[in-house]
C-alpha cells in the first residue's frame, strides 16, 4: 500500500481537550452476570465485555426486535399507528406479562406499541405480529430476516414475546445490533422507551426500566426475565452527544440487573470520550488517477469517522491515508480506493475505507497513449 499523510489540519477537531496526560483506564467494574457489552453507538467500540458473543436466552429483549419489525412496516406504510387491531384468542391467552386487551376487541397500533414498549405486554406482541405478518410464526421469519440482514448471525427467533424455546436465542452484541439499528433508523419512535408509565383499560403499569428514574441521562432500553434467562436489560444512556448501549444478561433480581447496567454506563462516561474526527463526503485528500478523463480525483468518507478514546489522550491521536497504488479509470463514486487509519500512541485503533468521492470516467485514447507511457517511466 501506498502511504500518504493526511496532512489537513482543518480536518481534525477543533478546540482539543486541555490537560492531556497518558492516565491509564481502569478495569471495567466486576459484573455479575452471565454476559454483558458495553459499547458505543457512534463508534461502535466495546469498552467493556465478557461472553458477549456466547448465544443466551434473551426473554423479553426479544421485543427490541418485534418494535424493529413493527417500526419499518411503519415507516414503508404497511400498517399505521391508526390501524385498529383485532385481539385474537391466541394473543388474549399469551402467558407472561401482558397490557390486559381483551380477546376479539379492536387496539390501536400505537396502544399495542405502548402496551409492548412501557408494559412489556406479551399479548400486546402477538397482536402486533399478527397484525403485520398474518400469524405469529410468519413474523418470526421477518424478525430473523432482519437479524441476517444486519449481521446478527449468532440470533434465532422463534416467536415475538421471548417466551423460553431451545431454538430461540441471541447474544448480547447481537442484541446491541439491533438497538443501535432502533435508535439510529427510527429517532423519533425510540422516544417511546423513555416513556415511564401507561395506562390501558384503566390498569396502570410502570415500565420495568428501574434506570429511567435513577439516571435522567437514560431513555431506553428493554429488561427481561424468565427463569432460564435470569434478569436482563439492555439500556442506553446519552450525556455530552455521547451514547452508550450496556446489555446484562442472566443477573439473578431486577436490582442486580439496574445496578449492573449502571455500572457499566457510569465507567464509559468516566473514563471514555467520543470523537467525530471526519465527516462523509469531506474533501480528505486527491489522489493521481490514470487512464481517466481527469488527473486526479477527491477521496473522502461514505459515512463519519468517530473514535473512542481514553479521556485525556486526543492530543495523542494520528491519522493518515493509505492509497492503492496506481489508481485507474474508471473509478465510480463510493470506490473503495483506501483506507483511513487512526493511531493512538502509535497503536491502530480504526480503520475506515477511504472512497472516491466522484466519478471519472475513461479518457481519450491520447490519454491512455501517454499515461501508459508515463507508468512504463515510472
Amino acid at each position: 500500500m501506498q502511504l500518504s499523510v493526511l496532512a489537513l489540519a482543518s480536518f481534525i477537531l477543533v478546540a482539543p481537550l486541555l490537560g492531556r496526560a497518558n492516565n491509564a483506564v481502569p478495569a471495567p467494574p466486576s459484573v455479575s452476570a452471565t454476559g454483558y457489552l458495553l459499547i458505543d453507538t457512534d463508534s461502535d467500540t466495546v469498552l467493556a465485555a465478557r461472553d458477549a458473543e456466547q448465544r443466551l436466552e434473551p426473554a423479553s429483549l426479544t421485543k427490541i426486535m418485534t418494535a424493529y419489525v413493527v417500526f419499518r412496516e411503519l415507516q414503508g406504510g404497511s400498517i399505521k399507528l391508526s390501524d385498529q387491531v383485532l385481539v385474537s384468542e391466541k394473543a388474549w391467552k399469551t402467558p407472561g406479562s401482558r397490557m390486559f386487551i381483551e380477546v376479539n376487541t379492536r387496539v390501536s397500533v400505537e396502544d399495542l406499541l405502548k402496551g409492548m414498549v412501557v408494559q412489556s405486554g406479551n399479548d400486546a406482541s402477538v397482536a402486533l405480529a399478527e397484525h403485520v405478518a398474518g400469524s405469529e410464526e410468519a413474523f418470526a421469519n421477518l424478525m430473523n430476516d432482519h437479524s441476517q440482514r444486519l449481521g446478527m448471525f449468532d440470533t434465532h427467533f422463534v416467536n415475538a414475546t421471548g417466551l423460553p424455546d431451545p431454538e430461540h436465542y441471541t447474544t448480547p452484541r447481537d442484541i446491541t445490533v439491533v438497538s443501535e439499528a432502533m435508535i439510529r433508523e427510527f429517532p423519533e419512535p425510540y422516544r417511546l422507551y423513555s416513556v415511564r408509565e401507561f395506562t390501558y383499560n384503566d390498569i396502570r403499569q410502570k415500565n420495568r426500566n428501574e434506570l429511567l428514574w435513577r439516571d435522567t441521562n437514560v431513555d431506553g432500553i428493554k429488561t427481561g426475565h424468565t427463569s432460564a434467562a435470569g434478569y436482563c436489560l439492555v439500556a442506553s444512556a446519552q450525556r455530552d452527544g455521547m451514547r452508550l448501549i450496556s446489555v446484562v444478561m442472566g443477573t439473578d433480581s431486577e436490582k442486580s440487573r439496574a445496578r449492573e447496567s449502571l455500572a457499566l454506563l457510569n465507567y464509559g462516561f468516566r473514563f471514555f470520550e467520543t470523537h467525530r474526527l471526519y465527516g462523509a463526503d469531506d474533501r480528505l485528500t486527491r489522489a493521481r488517477v490514470w487512464m481517466g478523463d481527469r488527473e486526479q480525483v477527491a477521496l473522502g468518507l461514505e459515512r463519519d469517522l468517530f473514535v473512542t478514546i481514553p479521556r485525556r489522550q486526543y492530543d495523542n491521536l494520528e491519522a493518515r491515508t493509505e492509497i492503492d497504488p496506481q489508481l485507474q479509470a474508471p473509478l465510480s463514486k463510493g470506490q473503495k480506493v483506501g483506507e483511513v487509519v487512526v493511531e493512538l500512541n502509535g497503536e491502530v485503533i480504526k480503520r475506515e475505507p477511504l472512497v472516491a468521492l466522484e466519478n471519472i470516467p475513461e479518457g481519450g485514447i491520447w490519454r491512455t497513449v501517454v499515461d501508459t507511457v508515463l507508468i512504463m517511466l515510472e
